[in-house]
């Protein structure tokens, strides 16, 4: 499912009076629940994995939890060109463990995890501009 498509389903739901709205293919899950008067947008992102047919098609469900950039800017994964990113796909990360930059009026911003899980995948490519509250790196809390 593409990105531009969950950021269109977000902001029409911000505009209309629909209080949760759920959105299921084969292999993701896209629950959102709107509390327009003061209250907060929250998204809960599922997919379920396909083990090998050797484990007699067992699917698994994981929840994971969705790291958001707090600022609109440039995404980057390594502190400076050439170096190493901060995190790789099956990395364990801890709560206050730098994922990213974010350069924002030539300021760059350390974005850290708020929980500890493995980072099950990155959303942004490195250079891409990032908008406000834009899903970065989704975490299995469950490790």
């Amino acid at each position: 499912m593409r990105e531009e498509f969950i950021r269109e389903i977000i902001n029409l739901l911000r505009s209309s009076n629909i209080k949760s709205f759920e959105l299921s293919t084969k292999d993701f899950t896209l629950k959102i629940e709107n509390f327009p008067r003061g209250g907060e947008l929250k998204e809960e992102v599922r997919y379920q994995e396909v083990l090998p047919p050797s484990s007699e098609e067992v699917k698994e469900e994981k929840k994971l939890h969705v790291i958001k950039s707090p600022l609109v800017g440039t995404f980057y994964r390594s502190p400076k060109p050439g170096a190493p990113p901060f995190v790789e796909v099956g990395d364990i990360v801890s709560p206050g463990q730098v994922l990213c930059i974010i350069e924002a009026l030539k300021v760059m911003n350390e974005i850290e995890s708020d929980v500890k899980g493995r980072v099950e995948k990155i959303l942004v490519e490195n250079g891409e501009m990032v908008e406000y509250g834009q899903p970065l790196f989704l975490i299995d809390t469950n490790v």
